[in-house]
């Protein structure tokens, strides 16, 4: 279903060099956002696109301020695109605030019609992949695509080829809807602990960044991120000591606070 005149409002008409396509929306570890707006605060981006919002969300309420009444606020999904000044293509950013209750699989086609119409080369998307890596250790960067030639290019680039897994949420259908329309697409997924999936992780999206930047060959300066990342290092670190600490003091009892009973059935 192209939805596209009625759902897309379309603020610039730029001529774009073959350009690719980078969609995010919040997921687990926030992965994909970290990467995307690392990328827009870095590039000059500028409005191209926004998806009018009250066709696939619904607002659960209204804020009240001073005693009035303010509009309905809905989630914003905007394009934005980059002219890149080197030997790469130009780059749309898509960017959705939140991921749709229902109505997934229309606004992933919406997306790919605006797609086509800028004359998108491929779509690239973000997210993380659960492992058993420890938070200490370097993430990984798996990847994967839409075609056999995609998955190539991808594993000549050192990403991880992970074999089956499942991408959850808009991250994965837009790619999903993308193959169905024969659109290239690739996700980049940034490994993260099965025990910090509720936190989030700029070591992940500091090494997604860095290969997706590799692939689109946009250049950007990641000092930032790199200190975000070593930041959020040392938290997980004294949240797993202190974690330790609370483990350690409920399973253990001194010998002197047991009571006698205690000590004889022992």
């Amino acid at each position: 279903m192209d939805l596209i005149n009625t759902a897309v409002k379309i603020r610039a008409r730029p001529k774009l060099y073959e350009p690719n396509l980078l969609a995010a929306w919040p997921g687990i570890s926030n992965v994909a956002m970290i990467v995307a707006g690392y990328i827009a605060r870095k590039l000059e981006f500028k409005n191209l696109a926004e998806v009018r919002a009250p066709l696939f969300f619904d607002p659960v309420g209204v804020m009240v301020r001073n005693n009035l009444v303010e509009e309905p606020r809905f989630p914003q999904s905007n394009f934005y695109y980059y002219k890149n000044p080197g030997e790469g293509r130009d780059l749309i950013l898509f960017m959705g605030e939140a991921q749709p209750p229902a109505n997934s699989y229309d606004l992933a086609g919406v997306i790919i019609d605006a797609a086509q119409r800028f004359r998108v080369q491929r779509i690239y998307t973000c997210a993380a992949a659960i492992t058993r890596i420890h938070h200490t250790e370097e993430p990984r960067v798996w990847g994967v695509g839409t075609t056999p030639d995609v998955v190539q290019e991808l594993s000549a680039h050192s990403l991880v080829q992970g074999g089956s897994l499942q991408i959850a949420g808009m991250n994965g259908i837009l790619l999903g809807v993308a193959k169905e329309r024969n659109l290239e697409g690739a996700c980049l997924l940034g490994e993260v602990p099965g025990y910090t999936t509720q936190l989030s992780n700029p070591m992940a999206a500091l090494a997604v960044a860095q290969s997706l930047a590799s692939l689109l060959k946009i250049k950007i300066d990641f000092d930032e991120l790199k200190a975000g990342a070593a930041e959020a290092r040392r938290r997980m670190k004294q949240i797993a000591a202190e974690a330790m600490e609370e483990y350690i003091d409920y399973f253990t009892e001194p010998v002197w606070e047991r009571g006698e009973d205690e000590s004889a059935e022992e």
